[in-house]
């Protein structure tokens, strides 16, 4: 554990909280991709599978937890309690042009050839591009409310952050893994635009729009 991958934590954490509070308070799915929160909870799921065999630390654990629940709740509460307010027209991306191509990738390119680690590898890989679906929504829409805009910053910060503590752990530690590292600057990279638009619009206290 070190600085960057606590705050990369928590700010994970704090997008996730934001999202469910906007769903939550607004009675409303507006503006979020179900496609997107799908594959978070694929990722988070396929990704800790070693929950029930492997003990790290109290806190590891606890993240992890909090992650497979609060997505999987996520999921629910867009496809169930609040289905009606879901955008159906709008969130169109084909996620199975996302499942299928990260799965082969998993199959060819992994540490081990084993279930668990495959898994664990296709979670890296499907994370890294996880946020296209919202993405495409919002460039679709041509807006974003602030709250979603929040939301996207806290998700992309906390990439972002990842990157300085694989960067950290290699000249800390002489750790480095690069499927994580590649994958991640991918996924960083996919946020970029959004970043700018961010910090030049939405902290102004303008509306977040999206060339289409």
């Amino acid at each position: 554990m070190n600085v960057f991958r606590l705050l990369g934590d928590l700010s994970h954490l704090l997008a996730i909280i934001v999202l469910l509070l906007k769903i939550w308070k607004t009675r409303s799915c507006a503006g979020i991709s179900g496609k997107s929160q799908i594959l978070f909870a694929i990722v988070y799921i396929t990704r800790y599978l070693d929950l029930i065999t492997t003990y790290i630390s109290a806190y590891n654990m606890f993240m992890k937890i909090i992650f497979i629940a609060t997505s999987i709740a996520i999921v629910y509460l867009m496809y169930v309690k609040f289905k009606a307010t879901y955008d159906h027209n709008h969130d169109t991306f084909r996620i199975e042009f996302l499942l299928l191509p990260t799965l082969v990738l998993a199959l060819l390119i992994n540490h081990e050839f084993t279930i668990v680690e495959i898994l664990w590898t296709f979670s890296i890989y499907l994370e890294s591009v996880a946020i296209l679906p919202q993405l495409f929504l919002v460039s679709k829409t041509g807006e974003a409310e602030s709250i979603t805009s929040h939301y996207l910053f806290a998700l992309g910060s906390y990439r972002g952050l990842y990157l300085l503590n694989w960067i950290y752990r290699y000249y800390g530690e002489n750790y480095y893994d690069l499927i994580v590292i590649v994958a991640g600057i991918v996924q960083t990279v996919l946020y970029c635009d959004f970043f700018y638009l961010y910090i030049t619009k939405v902290l102004k206290g303008k509306k977040l729009q999206l060339p289409a």
